[in-house]
């Protein structure tokens, strides 16, 4: 996301307290010391105030590797739990540190930088001493830094479900170093640090990342699945078959963890704490959440004839990630329907997954690709600035969202095949079978003590 340099109704505020003092001193003198103490003031309450929601939401954001867990673990085979778990563990603390060691630096080499495609600016981070660069009167370096740095967790943990059951650990830590180190980097300089998609006539618009993060993530998580191949059973002969997860509580737990989150990872992209536009973002990300749910449930029981409650909770995501590009430019009944198409986009596309034998255990690609996706062209056709700029924004929209794809998915599956032409991808088919938990961590994630 782009970093505004003054927050309007802070603006606004020091603008009305000049005026009413300069028209106050037609008739009583006041100190210029005062008028600047004056400014200063209001501008530190707003910086408190910007600051204080960023970190806000920057905790929220951190609860969603939680949910992440939660949900991923209850949607795979119980025999696996305790893989699903370790890899959601060393995500946020793997990518934070990375992050932090160049990432941010390379996502955001600074406005001196004049290149289009790539930039770094050094190892390590360290507040500059430019203060504009703090985002002005909205937040610190630090409080900046930290909020990028869960984006960066979030899109490595997006693939993680998609290969789950079946990767070997070392080459899942190695592939998420080499995502999160450099391939989300660059993607997030070309929207958000400065790049070519942020420098063209008409901005390609990607607000909270339903490209940078999500697509990233989804486009990943597809290369890693076509190397990996199906689980085991998964496919025989003519039929699919069925490998459910072990806990639907532990999965629906996962989703409200990260609908919860989501108020953060939307509503902290504002970038401040302006009270009209982040409680329009939390609205059309709520609402679009919503109606993800019931264009979940009624394409499920038109296709399927059941009710399926996986289905319904990925209709929530969906609805969820669709949203993210755009939330601060779509009114209610836009972000309504953007939910209701995401949500029977995602029951359409796991089917179709299934029928061309792509086995995702969790439905990540659906949701994270599929929707994020949608969501990102919804700006182009839909909201503010299709209605300012029409089918400019739209081509704006097709070039952010093809040259993410063209760059991340040969780049994810030429890592995948090196890596399983080097120390090996999948498991061993004995592995596999018995579970990962005891075949990799040597420990089971449940022990029922019959001992009466």
């Amino acid at each position: 996301m782009n970093q505004p340099l003054l927050d309007t109704s802070t603006t606004e505020a020091i603008d009305s307290t000049s005026n009413f003092i300069a028209a106050s001193n037609d008739s009583l003198f006041i100190n210029a010391e005062i008028i600047n103490s004056l400014k200063a003031e209001i501008a530190g309450n707003a910086l408190l105030s910007n600051n204080l929601w960023m970190m806000v939401a920057t905790a929220l954001m951190f609860i969603m590797h939680l949910g992440f867990a939660t949900l991923e673990s209850g949607l795979s085979r119980s025999k696996n739990t305790t893989n699903i778990l370790f890899k959601n563990t060393i995500i946020p603390a793997m990518g934070i540190l990375i992050f932090g060691l160049w990432g941010y630096n390379l996502m955001y080499p600074g406005s001196h930088f004049e290149g289009n495609f790539i930039g770094f600016s050094g190892f390590g981070i360290a507040a500059p001493e430019d203060s504009s660069y703090l985002g002005a009167s909205n937040y610190t370096f630090w409080s900046f830094f930290l909020f990028q740095a869960m984006f960066a967790a979030t899109a490595t943990t997006i693939v993680s479900g998609a290969v789950a059951e079946r990767i070997k650990i070392w080459s899942f830590i190695l592939f998420s170093f080499l995502l999160v180190g450099i391939i989300y980097p660059i993607i997030g300089f070309w929207a958000w640090g400065g790049g070519f998609l942020q420098k063209m006539d008409i901005q390609f618009y990607d607000f909270a990342g339903s490209t940078v993060v999500h697509s990233v993530g989804g486009w990943s998580a597809l290369a890693g699945v076509i190397v990996l191949g199906p689980r085991i059973g998964k496919y025989i002969d003519n039929r699919i078959i069925p490998l459910p997860g072990h806990s639907m509580p532990l999965a629906t737990i996962g989703v409200f963890l990260l609908w919860f989150g989501w108020f953060g990872f939307n509503g902290g992209s504002v970038l401040s704490a302006n009270p009209k536009l982040v409680s329009l973002v939390l609205v059309t990300t709520c609402l679009s959440a919503s109606a993800g749910a019931i264009g979940a449930l009624t394409t499920s029981f038109i296709t399927t004839k059941t009710i399926d409650h996986s289905m319904v909770l990925n209709g929530i995501l969906g609805g969820l990630v669709a949203i993210t590009a755009g939330a601060d430019k779509m009114n209610p009944s836009e972000a309504i329907i953007i939910g209701l198409t995401s949500g029977a986009l995602v029951v359409l596309a796991v089917l179709l997954f299934d029928k061309l034998r792509i086995d995702d255990p969790v439905g990540a690609i659906s949701v994270h690709l599929i929707c994020g996706t949608f969501g990102t062209l919804a700006v182009g056709f839909m909201g503010d600035l299709a209605e300012i700029h029409g089918t400019k924004q739209l081509i704006s929209q097709v070039i952010g969202i093809a040259s993410t794809g063209l760059f991340v998915f040969p780049s994810t599956y030429l890592i995948f095949i090196l890596i399983d032409k080097t120390i090996g991808l999948r498991v061993t088919a004995k592995e596999e079978l018995e579970g990962l938990d005891i075949g990799i961590h040597g420990m089971r994630a449940y022990h029922i003590d019959n001992a009466k």
